[in-house]
């Protein structure tokens, strides 16, 4: 039996595992089928030490594949699939993935990035949810293939997350969960879910309503499960479908963004009063402000159920407050997990007292670390020292230790709880021919917290008219994710630049976000 499924076949084998929209696996299924994937994947020459990628959304499948990789020490990619074939081929590139899962709805923006040269090094395509074709062989046969006998020699394999940069293309983020040392067993993920329960009734019934390629996603998914929990999932955001599928499996622990926080707020009131609810305990949010008053409104309906975290993809999560302490003191983040270092440092360095704003650097106390796969250079920027870390965030420590953002990583945008990084939509709009100059920047949205919004200083000769916007939104859709695209354009003469040239996008937004209680 694979190590992490063992123990849960061996003592409640016939219990919930996984649910999708498509249909559910027991663990004692769920254990077989993943022993069967390891065997498949080793006579198909993946083995430890070796990368694949996934190219899916919420489904069984996505972790089964999770958990034969972390049983035979594989590096697992979770690539976005609202990205477009050349982004995937550039991740599928610099990942040296050898093999990529594929989910059906995504079949053919794939097989568009494996014509792609940089995708030269994949040896297998699978495909979750369709027969074999030409390029791509059904996972379901795949694993037919595969022995259910417990496979030998296993070992610790982990994620690799893909974070967009502020210099444009994304890096992979290699945590102390992507690698271990050579000989760690896969046994670790039962004492890092373990150490999920202690935040989360496990086991229990985790609902998964966001991408799981998103690492906050993964990690309230997939760690619960390494301490015993289900998880239940829906590929497409569904408020009221969320609400069933917490009443049908009684489920415990729930991870939502502030948009969708609004929008259960938004529910007519037939669907809110048919929800019982009563089998929830915990609701995470976090990757976004969210505004108070959507908040206080979820807690007046679901009870002090509410806990908002702080965290990202480098650090894991940070800090951690829960309804009454945010009650209390509203605006923060909360005070920092009993393994979390926080300090806050002037621009020279020096460590500052409460109440007094600087950037925030972080450290783990059990040492754990990480670096930017192939980005020595990006890995030191984000270091003052090994193990001393920052996300780029600006911030306070008032006299409780609890943690307040005044600012957050230069230029980023947070739209719907996805990090959108201007650099690589201003590069691509400033390879346009019709393009002098352009920067990006994040305006509020009501629903989504903010969008994009590109300001471009059209070539001389050019009218600054519908036409163009329309030229420059075609562009973009050919060659950037479709939740990168700028949702509006503003043409000007001349965008203002310090005197080293630096846009001043401050200043720039300041107009969009006057009368807003917020600026980020």
């Amino acid at each position: 039996m694979s190590v992490l499924t063992q123990p849960f076949a061996n003592a409640r084998g016939d219990e919930l595992a996984l649910a999708d929209d498509v249909g559910t696996l027991t663990w004692r299924q769920l254990d077989s089928r993943v022993n069967q994937a390891i065997h498949a994947f080793r006579s198909a020459g993946i083995d430890a030490g070796d990368t694949i990628s996934i190219v899916s959304g919420n489904r069984n499948e996505w972790f089964e594949v999770a958990m034969a990789c972390f049983n035979m020490g594989v590096t697992v990619v979770p690539i976005n699939w609202h990205l477009v074939a050349p982004e995937i081929a550039y991740i599928l590139d610099d990942s040296d993935s050898k093999a990529v899962v594929v989910g059906h709805r995504f079949v053919e923006t794939v097989e568009q990035a494996l014509e792609d040269e940089r995708s030269s090094r994949i040896e297998l395509a699978l495909v979750a949810g369709a027969p074999s074709g030409a390029r791509f062989q059904s996972w379901e046969e795949f694993v037919d293939s595969g022995s259910v006998e417990e496979p030998a020699d296993q070992s610790f394999g982990g994620p690799m997350f893909y974070t967009s940069g502020t210099t444009g293309n994304p890096k992979g983020v290699r945590s102390s969960l992507s690698s271990m040392e050579a000989g760690t067993t896969p046994e670790v993920w039962h004492l890092i879910g373990a150490g999920f329960a202690s935040m989360m009734r496990v086991p229990g019934v985790t609902v998964l309503c966001g991408p799981v390629y998103h690492s906050a996603q993964w990690a309230f998914s997939f760690l619960p499960m390494m301490a015993g929990s289900a998880t239940v999932m829906q590929h497409k955001y569904d408020s009221a479908a969320v609400l069933e599928l917490i009443d049908t499996y009684q489920a415990t622990n729930i991870h939502l963004v502030p948009t969708q926080m609004k929008r259960l707020i938004d529910l007519p009131e037939e669907a809110k009063a048919s929800f019982d609810g009563s089998s929830l305990e915990l609701v995470l949010h976090g990757a976004a402000p969210c505004p108070p008053a959507v908040k206080h409104s979820l807690i007046d309906w679901w009870g002090p159920k509410i806990s908002e975290y702080y965290g990202s993809t480098e650090g894991s999560v940070i800090t951690l407050i829960d309804s009454e302490q945010w009650l209390a003191k509203g605006g923060s983040v909360g005070p920092a997990l009993p393994n979390m270092e926080i300090m806050v440092l002037s621009d020279e360095g020096a460590v500052l007292g409460p109440n007094e704003s600087g950037t925030l650097y972080f450290r783990n106390s059990m040492g754990t670390d990480f670096e930017y796969h192939k980005a020595p250079e990006k890995t030191a920027e984000a270091h003052t020292e090994p193990g001393v870390f920052t996300t780029g965030d600006v911030g306070y420590l008032d006299e409780d230790g609890f943690l307040w953002l005044s600012d957050r990583k230069i230029d980023m945008i947070i739209s719907g709880g996805v990090n959108i990084y201007p650099a690589e939509i201003e590069g691509a709009l400033g390879g346009h021919d019709l393009v002098v100059d352009v920067t990006v920047i994040g305006v509020p949205n009501e629903d989504f917290g903010e969008e994009v919004k590109a300001i471009v200083v059209p070539r001389e000769g050019v009218a600054p008219d519908e036409a163009l916007r329309s030229t420059l939104v075609s562009f973009c859709r050919e060659n950037l994710a479709g939740y990168k695209c700028p949702r509006s354009f503003d043409f000007v003469e001349e965008l203002p630049r310090t005197g080293t040239g630096k846009v001043q996008k401050r200043k720039l937004r300041e107009a969009y976000w006057e009368g807003h209680d917020r600026t980020i």
